[in-house]
């Protein structure tokens, strides 16, 4: 009964799961280096909202397809949620074993961002649309492919 459940948890978290078209969501938060992060300012641009945590392997075998997808493409940007209850410092510490290319900041696993879901797994990545909508959800690790895949439906 345990397998069963777990196996399922496991495909539930390896499945995209697509969002309906949402109001614009708000996001501003600080990034680990200081500077202000908000969605806002990104319009025009896909975005990138992922949800990771430094225990996570899946997400950590995420991240290097995540930056290396922004760095392929000019209209696309990203932000790293670092969704877990430690201290900046630790972040930080792994972000030098793990670098990224996007700007990364921690977020209160009390009070995750109000306009997103909190996550119900990890990763969870939001792709915003250039007009500021949620156009697709992910739950488990996203790539180029899905990416680019979810970009061209266009939704």
């Amino acid at each position: 009964m345990i397998r069963r459940f777990l196996a399922a948890a496991a495909l539930a978290m390896a499945l995209p799961i697509a969002a309906a078209p949402a109001a614009n969501p708000e996001l501003k938060v600080t990034t680990l280096d200081g500077k202000p992060f908000d969605l806002a300012a990104q319009r025009g641009k896909w975005v990138v909202v992922n949800y990771w945590a430094t225990w996570c392997v899946p997400c950590i075998k995420e991240m290097p397809d995540i930056s290396a997808f922004v760095k392929s493409r000019k209209d696309v940007a990203a932000i790293g949620l670092a969704f877990e209850d430690t201290e900046k410092k630790d972040i930080e510490a792994f972000l030098r074993k793990h670098p990224v290319d996007y700007p990364i900041a921690q977020v209160d696993v009390t009070e995750p961002p109000k306009d997103f879901d909190p996550p119900k797994g990890l990763p969870t990545t939001y792709l915003i649309a250039p007009d500021g909508h949620v156009a697709h959800r992910f739950v488990g690790p996203v790539d180029a492919a899905k990416l680019n895949a979810a970009i061209a439906k266009g939704s």
